[in-house]
């Protein structure tokens, strides 16, 4: 491999990790996190609203929380799992 191979090589890693490391902040972010909780809430309160559910509104809250909840604890659980692994 000449200096221009590797040149390029380390290049094309940088790129990668630079792509790979916006989708982590993607994965972590709170816009990500808001924008699914918005969703699971609409469509919890529009099926809700389809089954004639008391309260559909009100109670697409539940999801939408539950959503939420498991995005808090997860990394908890996470980090547990991989110092025990």
């Amino acid at each position: 491999m000449n200096e221009a191979e590797i040149s390029q090589e380390i290049s094309t890693i940088k790129e990668r990790n630079k792509k790979v490391e916006a989708d982590k902040a993607w994965e972590l972010s709170w816009t990500r996190r808001l924008f699914i909780t918005a969703g699971i809430y609409v469509l919890a309160g529009l099926w809700l609203g389809i089954i004639a559910a008391n309260n559909p509104w009100q109670n697409a809250f539940v999801p939408a929380l539950g959503y939420i909840l498991s995005t808090l604890t997860l990394p908890i659980i996470k980090n547990w799992w991989l110092k025990n692994y």
